[in-house]
């Protein structure tokens, strides 16, 4: 058994996620190998009052949680590490933090949106977008690309799904920065963590169930539109639904996305021979370097699930109401799964990661086009822009809850040679 110069608990520490990415990966091998499962106490932040969970660190383990969803579900108290308020979960919930029924009666009326057909338009419109936004700095020679790239793109992309109008953007992204930004002094300024969290939240709701009254009298191609339109025998999310569901869609569906693309281009930088391979294949290699960059960045840093009955797990006993805490990107560095996994190979296959989640029925819904999304962006970026390279360190978020849902950048300086604007030829 290896033993770690540093305890767990230090994943309770907010300047442990303020690392580089590498050097929190690292950390968790000690821990892995000690144990699959650590218990961990914390102080709840609202009542101060002691709890605890245990975080699980190795792939089968999150595999095991994942399927098991009678007995580890996510209905109860939140997803996230300590129970949240209801006006919280009213929120910030969707079917995220749903069980069934009602997860798969919101979940099948959504996926009706997510088809072969419907993801083929999406895609043209990422496509689109994403020239629109290259040229709107590729004649700049350096620029922050959380900034200019890997922030907006997404969710304007979210945008053009719903139906939201461009005028609306800046709201839409000064609020998904505040509940995504996991506290950071430079998305909140003075505000209390809590209020401008829930303060996004109405914001966002208010924005939807305004545009959700409109589709209903005047429906267009949009998602909007679509969720609120059911066709003759079909179902369709109610009023209070459309709300939440699009706090989740913008959220959950824009950070994987986004972290995605700012950590697979400063992995890229990292690993010129990587750089150079995909460059020399890109329709061959597109896809495994985009399931690499997921397995080794894990955006999304953990799940929690609540133990619903006395049950076991790898020879741990649980009771009733106990926590586990899945963290994805220790899972996704599991040697017992992945050979040598702290190397980034754009050429691995079979690469069984979590990066979406584990198998079973809270499995990422937008898994599909979230891979596409990086696909065409990272096209776009190799292409048009051939020499960028990362000029300085990428700054993770000032999160200051730990750990963090999203392990997020939110700077990334890059530099490459000027180029001409595709809308100006």
């Amino acid at each position: 058994m290896t033993s770690s110069a540093e305890p767990v608990t230090r994943i309770l520490e907010t300047s442990f996620w303020q690392q580089p990415l590498a050097e929190r990966m690292a950390a968790f091998i000690p821990w892995r190998e000690e144990a699959p499962l650590h218990h961990l106490g914390y102080k709840h932040p609202m009542t101060g009052e002691s709890e605890h969970f245990y975080a699980v660190l190795r792939h089968a383990e999150v595999l095991e949680i994942s399927r098991r969803a009678d007995d580890f579900c996510s209905g109860q108290g939140a997803v996230s590490i300590a129970d949240m308020p209801p006006e919280f979960l009213d929120y910030f919930g969707s079917f995220i933090n749903m069980d069934d029924p009602r997860h798969t009666r919101q979940r099948t009326i959504v996926s009706r949106s997510f088809t072969p057909k419907r993801l083929a338009q999406v895609i043209d419109s990422v496509e689109s977008i994403c020239g629109e936004v290259i040229d709107a700095f590729c004649e700049a020679g350096e620029a922050d690309f959380v900034d200019v790239l890997s922030q907006p793109l997404p969710l304007l992309v979210i945008c053009d799904m719903m139906g939201i109008p461009r005028s609306e953007f800046k709201t839409v992204l000064d609020a998904t920065n505040i509940i995504l930004g996991s506290g950071d002094p430079e998305f909140l300024g003075d505000a209390d963590p809590g209020e401008a969290v829930i303060q996004a939240g109405v914001q966002l709701i208010a924005l939807m169930n305004e545009l959700a009254e409109e589709r209903k009298k005047n429906p267009t191609d949009d998602l909007t539109s679509k969720l609120v339109n059911a066709e003759v025998g079909e179902d369709m999310l109610a009023p209070n639904e459309i709300g939440p569901f699009f706090i989740l869609l913008a959220v959950a569906g824009n950070d994987t996305t986004r972290n995605a693309i700012s950590h697979g281009v400063n992995l890229l930088c990292q690993n010129p021979d990587q750089l150079a391979l995909l460059r020399s294949d890109m329709d061959r290699l597109l896809p495994t370097a985009v399931e690499e960059i997921v397995r080794m960045a894990s955006p999304v840093t953990f799940m929690r699930r609540t133990v619903t009955r006395d049950t076991e797990l790898s020879g741990q006993k649980f009771r009733e109401g106990e926590k586990v805490v899945m963290l994805y990107g220790a899972a996704n560095r599991d040697p017992r799964v992945f050979d040598d996994p702290e190397r980034f190979d754009i050429t691995r296959d079979p690469n069984r990661h979590v990066g979406f989640g584990g198998p079973g029925p809270h499995f990422c819904l937008g898994a599909n086009l979230a891979r596409r999304e990086v696909e065409v962006v990272l096209r776009h970026v190799l292409t048009r822009l051939p020499d960028l390279e990362v000029t300085g360190p990428a700054v993770p978020l000032d999160a200051v809850m730990a750990p963090p849902l999203v392990g997020g950048l939110k700077r990334l300086p890059v530099r490459f040679t000027p180029t001409e604007r595709v809308g100006a030829r």
